[in-house]
């Protein structure tokens, strides 16, 4: 959707090809960058570019692209019984992360699910917002387990506020006792 949409969708408004579209709209998001809410808002950046589109339609157009590691729902499966509570945190537009979980039917695994950016209105999942993901969970942080692929935001983050963190490193770059290179051997590696 960002990277074909939404420059599709421009090209066809300029009447420009869609590598200049393409390149105007990720100068657009550069500029932005990943560090304000704007980034993650598909409707702050249709009414940007002045383009007359549906944001939640334009996401489902592209929902057929969205695909799910092979060990997701396996890893998922096992876990199901063993775990009182799931929850999926995003820093991801809410409708955005509706529309993902409909696509791939990963929504059924998870009885809560946060967005960083619309519960939090925050950018980068930071000790505070851990913090407020375990009251409002009513856990403690030594309780949960949190596996994720940022480096900072996933794994140093949450482990700074006592939370069993675990950098999924699926690139293999890292080593280490709380780095998985998949989610297959995940409930080994934890206490759950």
């Amino acid at each position: 959707m960002w990277k074909h949409g939404v420059p599709s969708l421009y090209s066809e408004k300029t009447r420009t090809s869609f590598e200049e579209a393409k390149a105007h709209i990720e100068q657009e998001y550069d500029k932005v960058g990943e560090s304000a809410l704007e980034w993650y808002d598909i409707q702050y950046w249709l009414r940007f570019f002045h383009l007359d589109v549906n944001g939640r339609a334009l996401l489902r157009q592209y929902a057929n692209r969205i695909s799910v590691y092979p060990d997701v729902i396996p890893t998922l499966e096992r876990l199901r019984g063993r775990i009182p509570f799931g929850s999926d945190v995003q820093r991801r537009a809410e409708s955005s992360i509706e529309v993902e979980l409909e696509a791939t039917g990963l929504g059924r695994y998870f009885d809560h699910i946060f967005s960083v950016t619309s519960d939090f209105g925050a950018v980068k999942k930071m000790t505070e917002v851990y913090r407020r993901i375990c009251m409002s969970l009513v856990v403690e942080p030594v309780e949960m387990v949190h596996v994720g692929d940022h480096y900072e935001f996933d794994y140093l983050v949450p482990r700074a506020l006592g939370i069993q963190a675990f950098f999924l490193d699926r690139s293999r770059q890292k080593k280490g006792d709380s780095v998985i290179w998949s989610l297959r051997g995940l409930d080994q590696e934890t206490s759950l």
